[in-house]
C-alpha cells in the first residue's frame, strides 16, 4: 500500500494500463510530470513488483509496463491498526481520483462526438435485495467485466476499433450513508 500512497505512482499506473510500454519521459508526457520524477517513482514501483522493465532498453531508453491487472483490490480493514489506517487513507486517495476524473468526464459530454457521449453515463438505482441476492448479483456484474480482462494484459486480443472504458461500481447498504451512521 506504501507504494501505492503517491499521487504521482497512481496516474503512472494508470498511464501504463492505457499506453504501455512506457519510457520515463513518454510517461510524464502523458501524466505531466518530469521524466526524472517518473523515473524515480517506477523504481520505487517496481521495488514493490507492480512494474517492471520490458527488457527492451536501448541507452538510457528504457520502457516500463505493469506486472498485474488493470486495477486492484486492497483490504479496507486488517487485524493490525496501522494497515487499517494505511489502508483507509489509499481507499481515499484512490478513490478521490477515480470520483475526480469520472466529474469531469460526465461534465464536459456535450462536447464529444455523438457516438462517444452515447457510451458515457452514470446511472443510480436502488434494488431491495437479501445479502445473498447482492452476493449473487456483485458475482453476475463480475463475471460480465471479466468478459473484457484479457484485453487488457494481451493488446492482440483488442479489436482494432476498440477504446478502454473506465467502469466503476459501487455497492453499499443504502441506509450506510443517513447522515450519524
Amino acid at each position: 500500500m506504501r507504494a501505492l500512497a503517491h499521487p504521482v505512482r497512481l496516474a503512472l499506473l494508470e498511464a501504463l494500463a492505457r499506453h504501455e510500454p512506457l519510457t520515463a519521459t513518454e510517461a510524464a508526457e502523458v501524466i505531466g510530470e518530469s521524466p526524472t520524477t517518473c523515473s524515480f517513482h517506477l523504481r520505487m514501483l517496481a521495488k514493490y513488483g507492480m512494474v517492471e522493465e520490458t527488457g527492451g532498453a536501448r541507452g538510457r531508453r528504457r520502457p516500463w509496463r505493469r506486472t498485474g491487472a488493470a486495477g486492484f483490490i486492497f483490504p479496507v480493514t486488517d487485524d493490525d491498526p496501522q494497515t487499517s489506517i494505511a489502508a483507509a487513507k489509499l481507499s481515499d486517495l484512490v478513490w478521490s481520483r477515480l470520483l475526480e476524473r469520472t466529474r469531469k468526464v460526465l461534465a464536459s459530454r456535450p462536447s464529444y462526438p455523438a457516438d462517444w457521449e452515447a457510451i458515457s453515463g452514470a446511472t443510480e438505482s436502488v434494488a431491495y435485495v437479501t445479502q445473498e441476492e447482492a452476493r449473487q448479483l456483485i458475482a453476475e456484474l463480475d463475471a460480465v467485466i471479466g468478459r473484457y480482462q484479457d484485453r487488457f494484459a494481451n493488446p492482440g486480443r483488442r479489436p482494432a476499433d476498440s477504446l478502454p472504458l473506465e467502469i466503476l461500481l459501487f455497492t453499499y447498504p443504502l441506509d450506510a450513508a443517513r447522515p450519524g451512521r
